[in-house]
């Protein structure tokens, strides 16, 4: 969990901040926009607790996702035809539910 913790940090903060495009200040320089981030309270000192809702926060926003394509190691082969396997179940899976949602929405309209 710390190692996630780190990868967030380190993704919000390597590029802190963004020029806005097409945007001018008075003085002729781009204006500057803060990146966005997730913000965790620790309550009565329970940081254990704070990092659990953090990475169930940054799983929900597809944060984490992000920071595992962001590996900079090398990865092997074997493992990148692991991770292929399981992209193309979750992709077959989601098609079969989409199939299964349009034929559900196709007999309920035929019964209206």
């Amino acid at each position: 969990m710390n190692t996630i913790a780190r990868r967030a940090y380190n993704l919000c903060r390597s590029p802190p901040l963004l020029p806005v495009q097409g945007v001018k200040s008075v003085s002729g320089e781009h204006q500057i926009q803060q990146c966005r981030g997730i913000r965790v309270r620790v309550h009565n000192g329970n940081l254990e607790q704070a990092l659990r809702f953090m990475q169930r926060k940054m799983q929900s926003s597809g944060i984490e996702r992000q920071l595992k394509n962001l590996q900079t190691h090398h990865v092997k082969n074997s493992e990148k035809r692991v991770l292929a396997r399981k992209k193309l179940q979750r992709r077959i899976q989601s098609q079969e539910l989409a199939h299964r949602i349009k034929v559900i929405l196709a007999d309920k309209a035929r019964m209206q």
